[in-house]
This record gives C-alpha cells, sequence and structure tokens, in this order.
C-alpha cells in the first residue's frame, strides 16, 4: 500500500510520499516513490508513484530512457519537454508503452497491471500544474476548487485536506497538512510507513525549495504527531455535550 499527497496552492506546490511496500506481513520493504527531475532556474519537476511496484520502476525507466516523438522524432525525456501538459502525457506514453510490453502476459497471471502517477512541477515561464495520472495513461488536473490530489490509500488522509486546503493556503501550512494528512494515514493504515520524502517547490523559483526524508527518530514529525493527537482529543472535549443526552448518561 501507499500513500501519496500532491497540494498545488497560489504560493506552489508540495509533493509527499511514504516509503513502504509489500507484499504480505512478511514481505516489506522501503522504495523510494516521490522522484524530481530538475534543472534548476530552468524546471523543476516531480513525480510520485503507486500501485505494482514493478510496472511503476518500468514506467520510470521508459521516461529516464526517453521516448520518440511520433512526428519530430526526436526522444523525449521530463529534462525536455516544453511544457507540464506535455510532461503529463509523456508519462501516460510511457504507461501505455509499458502496457504494451508487459500487460498482456501480466493479464494471463491475472495480475492488474495497477499504476498510479502524481506528476507536479513546472517549467522555465509556464504554470505551475499537478496531474494524477493513470494506468490508462489519461490524467486529470488539480484546479483552485481542488487543490489538492492524492494516490494510493487516499480515505484517512483526505478529511483533513477536505476541510483546511484551499487555494491561498499559505504553502507552510498546506505543508504542514500535508504531514498531518499523512500522519492519519500511518495512524490507521499499516500498510503505508515511514520514512517519508518531501518536495516543496516556491512558484517561479524553477527549483526545488525543500528536499527532504523524515526518518523514524525525526523529531519535529513526532513533535506534530503528538500536537496533533493532543488537539483532536482537546477539541471533541470543548464540544459542548448533544442536548438529547440527558444529564447522568
Amino acid at each position: 500500500m501507499t500513500y501519496c499527497v500532491g497540494i498545488l496552492v497560489r504560493e506552489g506546490l508540495v509533493m509527499i510520499a511514504d516509503t513502504r511496500t509489500n507484499a504480505g506481513v512478511d514481505n516489506i520493504a522501503i522504495f523510494r516513490k516521490l522522484h524530481i527531475f530538475e534543472v534548476p532556474g530552468e524546471r523543476v519537476i516531480t513525480l510520485s508513484t503507486a500501485g505494482n511496484l514493478s510496472i511503476s520502476q518500468s514506467v520510470l525507466s521508459v521516461l529516464s530512457e526517453g521516448i520518440e516523438d511520433p512526428q519530430t522524432q526526436e526522444i523525449e525525456t521530463l529534462l525536455t519537454v516544453p511544457t507540464m501538459v506535455r510532461a503529463a502525457r509523456l508519462v501516460g506514453r510511457a504507461i501505455r508503452q509499458v502496457y504494451g510490453t508487459d500487460g498482456a502476459d501480466m493479464e494471463l497471471r491475472h495480475m492488474s497491471f495497477d499504476v498510479t502517477i502524481l506528476l507536479g512541477g513546472q517549467i522555465a515561464e509556464g504554470e505551475m500544474r499537478l496531474f494524477q495520472i493513470y494506468s490508462a495513461g489519461n490524467a486529470i488536473e488539480a484546479t483552485e476548487d481542488t487543490p489538492f490530489l492524492q494516490i494510493g490509500e487516499p480515505k484517512y488522509g483526505k478529511p483533513i485536506l477536505d476541510r483546511a486546503i484551499s487555494h491561498d493556503t499559505a504553502l507552510v501550512e498546506a505543508l504542514k497538512l500535508g504531514l498531518i494528512s499523512m500522519d492519519s494515514t500511518l495512524k490507521s493504515n499499516l500498510g503505508v510507513g515511514l520514512p517519508i520524502d518531501i518536495v516543496v517547490a516556491k512558484r517561479d523559483t524553477l527549483r526545488a525549495d525543500i528536499r527532504y526524508r523524515i526518518e523514524e527518530d525525526e523529531p519535529y514529525f513526532r513533535d506534530l504527531r503528538d500536537r496533533w493527537s493532543s488537539a483532536l482529543r482537546a477539541a471533541h472535549q470543548a464540544i459542548p455535550r448533544p442536548p438529547y443526552a440527558a444529564e447522568g448518561f
């Protein structure tokens, strides 16, 4: 299982991903799911993956090697595409290329071709954008009305984002809320686990302003978890008792 979240606000982009993979309770490993393609001052592109690990790694390999543009016959990579829309299309083509190689054999073995990717970033003078790309290679895009996207196990971390994130949320607050969202998922799903990778990019800086890994003993994240648990307990205790619950009930 996996949890990855991308948050696109007015000030910039936050991408957070866990690193746990498992094929059963006794086969757990750590693999990086958040990747960055960067030319500082020219582009910053982040990509996080969920689903079948072998498919994700194959897609990343195709993207690193590049795909031939059918019109120009030139090899395109995430470091050469001119826009974020073209980057999303390139990722979709990579997924379809891997499906063309492995999909039929996987289906014969009753294996699901399962991969979902978050792609966010900015290229040159273009807009900063965030996409969610599905196993068919099609995509949706984050908007001002829906400024975050999730892949993997979304349900535990979604309520805090639904209540607190807007397009005008400050970037540092978006980072905190993303970490709280991750903590809620860690608390409720053992298939999601530390370490956690973070990339934060301010709009128009065209670089990764924060690139960080939270390990098991990271003091700030431990403190955040404790403070959030305490705040939740204090909040529900401060709410008046229901008027239909009599004293002594």
